[in-house]
């Protein structure tokens, strides 16, 4: 989404002094021991639950930052969302500021990680940051959670996930975004915003191995199932293919519109956009070439944004209607809408 400067007007003020209020009344305990999706609702500073049996929400948990769950202070817009290996705990990201509408000029000086008991939606601990961060994800062995640091002079921050105590500093390039990892986790892939490239971190060393020129605004490269990596380039309108073992873009597949998100889905061999501005998602399809053809599109709802698959079904968040979209990956159609808080944007899927 394009960069912006973010304008405090009088509604967001009043927002955050209601959002910063007092917790008076304790957080019920839930029970999440089934197949459920995690939705982050940065507006309403909650965590929906679905089941994914039913796709049914079925709980809701109110993000806070204090450790005696249900009171404390609610989180200033939390944003993406990640499971440790092992799926009993959550990390969020807590970068301060709405992101719904860019990734660009506006930071806050500080920012947040929350870590949450995955079955009972608890909260166990709150890692407090200097600068604005983009999500926090674990090692593919779980013993790390990194972090970004959204400034000119970017970094990711390394914190044990054990001790929670900052382990590593590893310098990247400029506004650094989304951090992932491979899907053989033998690399972890930075998306810096400003300098329309990729870092790759060896996940040992912490050491930057590779930088790779994308497309204009790359907020994430994103994990595909084939070992490579999926790049959106927000403002040129792009997705960058990086080939994992070659960290070398192999393709890049012009959109025509803003992305939001990129995946792709290794059973169908295709290639799932969002389009938030039209409230879509487009897929792609790998020609006998291997090459990605565009096939068509199909609504959504409005700010149509994350993607998260759980076989041939596709989950998407809604961030401008509230709601998550069942999509039919085979059928190429949509199943249903299922509410849930405002503005939702990071999601993922526990089985």
């Amino acid at each position: 989404m394009k960069r912006f400067i973010q304008i405090l007007v009088l509604g967001f003020s009043s927002w955050v002094a209601s959002a910063c209020m007092e917790m008076s009344s304790a957080q019920p305990t839930l029970n999440i021991n089934y197949p459920a999706a995690y939705v982050v609702n940065g507006e309403s500073s909650t965590m929906s639950i679905i089941n994914l049996n039913t796709n049914e929400a079925t709980g809701l948990v109110q993000l806070t930052d204090n450790k005696a769950n249900g009171s404390g202070m609610f989180l200033a817009y939390p944003h993406h969302i990640y499971l440790n290996p092992t799926q009993n705990q959550i990390a969020i990201a807590d970068p301060g500021i709405n992101l719904s509408g860019g990734h660009g000029a506006a930071h806050t000086s500080t920012a947040k990680v929350l870590i949450l008991d995955a079955t009972k939606g608890q909260n166990i601990k709150l890692i407090e940051l200097p600068m604005m961060n983009h999500n926090a994800i674990y090692t593919p062995d779980g013993k790390e959670i990194w972090t970004s640091q959204m400034d000119d002079d970017g970094k990711v921050l390394v914190y044990d996930a054990t001790t929670y105590n900052l382990k590593n500093t590893i310098k990247v390039g400029k506004e650094p975004a989304e951090v992932t990892f491979s899907a053989d986790g033998s690399m972890a892939f930075v998306a810096n915003g400003k300098d329309n490239t990729i870092s790759v971190i060896h996940p040992a060393t912490k050491m930057v191995t590779a930088t790779i020129a994308v497309g204009k605004n790359p907020v994430g490269a994103w994990t595909g199932g084939d070992n490579r990596m999926y790049v959106d380039n927000e403002d040129g309108q792009s997705v960058s293919v990086i080939d994992v073992k070659t960290l070398k873009v192999v393709e890049t597949v012009e959109l025509g519109f803003m992305p939001a998100y990129a995946a792709f889905h290794a059973e169908t061999k295709e290639l799932w956009v969002t389009d938030p501005n039209a409230g879509k998602i487009h897929w792609w399809k790998q020609n006998t070439n291997g090459k990605f053809e565009h096939e068509n599109a199909l609504v959504t709802a409005a700010g149509a944004h994350a993607i998260a698959f759980k076989g041939t079904a596709a989950y998407v968040t809604n961030q401008e209607a509230a709601s998550v979209s069942v999509i039919d990956l085979v059928q190429h159609k949509k199943i249903k809408d299922i509410k849930v808080g405002s503005k939702p944007n990071g999601i993922v899927l526990k089985f």
